[in-house]
């Protein structure tokens, strides 16, 4: 079994796209994910995209533990990629993040009270594999060309496992092929802000 930060090599097929596709790469996760049971045999190859419909995702560290990799888990290269792939918040290591997705949530439906775990996940897994066309907030994914792009504020910036590549300007009034579910969508335009990496270059070049 091999530690989440790649240090002895690549030993899964387990690290995560923005287009949902499971890879290998020697980049380094920075989320681990759960999609409610093994996805790899005992021979370490893939034999389900997933076994529930409880998709979360979790830090690499909580209260003095570091996760590993396993078969049970998928591993995110950017933590925005995990919401394009489908994934929520971990309600105990992330409950932060959790809250705010919830109360996104809230408003997205305009419900008097906050959502349960399970309310949220039936309606984002049939929702998983029904991408659509539509105009976006800030955070999402979308695919041109093959490719997937973060869009954010002007700019898409094009993904790779390793990083952020190039900012692109955002082209005006296109429908782009979204790679993130629609209830993420949604939350994203209520406010919630998805915790974007490398943003720093991009964003003060013109």
């Amino acid at each position: 079994m091999r530690w989440h930060d790649g240090s002895v090599g690549i030993s899964l097929q387990n690290r995560v796209d923005p287009f949902d596709t499971i890879f290998r790469t020697a980049a380094r996760g920075t989320m681990l994910g759960n999609r409610g049971g093994a996805l790899h045999n005992s021979d370490r190859e893939i034999v389900r995209g997933y076994k529930s419909r409880r998709w979360i995702t979790y830090v690499l560290e909580f209260r003095g533990r570091r996760r590993i990799e396993s078969l049970y888990r998928a591993v995110f290269p950017r933590r925005a990629v995990a919401f394009a792939a489908g994934h929520r918040p971990c309600a105990e290591c992330r409950r932060q993040d959790y809250n705010a997705f919830r109360h996104a949530w809230r408003r997205v439906k305009q419900q008097d009270g906050y959502p349960l775990a399970d309310d949220m996940d039936v309606e984002l897994h049939p929702a998983r594999i029904d991408r659509g066309k539509k105009a976006l907030p800030d955070g999402c994914f979308v695919q041109i060309e093959g490719r997937p792009y973060l869009v954010w504020r002007d700019a898409l910036l094009v993904w790779s496992p390793e990083g952020y590549e190039r900012r692109d300007e955002r082209p005006k009034n296109s429908i782009l092929t979204v790679l993130t579910p629609e209830p993420i969508v949604r939350c994203f335009r209520q406010g919630y802000t998805p915790e974007i990496h490398e943003l720093g270059r991009f964003l003060n070049s013109r």
